[in-house]
């Protein structure tokens, strides 16, 4: 009996705390959505995004619509999501993320090979190329090259572009409690691999698509 209900149960509350999370989110941000050169359509898609803030990917799920959000999962740090039964439980059954082994211990085609069977089930991806929150000045890091490997991997995919702004002032590094701050988030107009196109030129691309949507390029 107590397995029969277990998953219901946990349902429910991964449904529950989803919804929490969104009117939070929405309430201390007002997050709005521009979508620039894209619509919020099915699909299967890699929403690839700057990295400021550990509320990055929340905030990107928040403003999908809902049946997008439901399809989208984002990609995580194992380390940081399995570190205790509540972050576990979030990050598995709220957001369904896709986790990632960031020890280096496990095989290193493996991250590949699970953001590829997640778009092979009908997900779209939240993906962070910089690999790390970016704490410089620097308006971004340098990608990583999870990002063209997985473009090689599945070159049928459209890489959107999606820059969040201000949220790192809404939760610097060191605190706990957020500042209420007006955030946005502009998505772009979407990307593929091309035909032999190599590993530098796929990633100088993106990251200046990315970049394109950065408040300092719109000025």
């Amino acid at each position: 009996m107590t397995n029969r209900l277990s998953a219901p149960l946990t349902e429910l509350a991964a449904t529950l705390c989803a919804g929490g999370i969104e009117v939070f989110a929405r309430l201390v941000t007002a997050v709005r959505a521009e979508w620039v050169g894209v619509e919020p359509v099915p699909g299967k898609r890699v929403y690839y995004a700057n990295h400021c803030s550990n509320g990055d990917f929340v905030l990107i799920w928040t403003v999908l619509p809902d049946p997008l959000r439901r399809a989208t999962r984002p990609v995580a740090g194992a380390d940081y999501w399995t570190a205790t039964k509540l972050k576990h439980f979030i990050g598995r059954d709220v957001f369904n993320a896709v986790l990632i082994d960031r020890t280096g211990e496990g095989p290193r085609e493996r991250p590949v090979e699970l953001m590829s069977e997640a778009l092979d089930e009908g997900s779209s991806l939240i993906l962070f190329p910089e690999g790390t929150r970016n704490l410089t000045d620097a308006p971004l890091l340098p990608f990583r090259t999870g990002l063209f490997h997985l473009a090689e991997a599945r070159p049928e995919v459209d890489f959107v572009p999606v820059w969040i702004e201000n949220l790192n002032r809404v939760m610097p590094k060191g605190e706990v409690v957020p500042i209420p701050l007006l955030c946005r988030v502009r998505f772009g107009a979407p990307l593929r691999i091309e035909i032999g196109e190599d590993r530098d030129a796929f990633l100088t691309r993106t990251r200046d698509a990315l970049l394109a949507m950065s408040p300092e390029a719109a000025k």
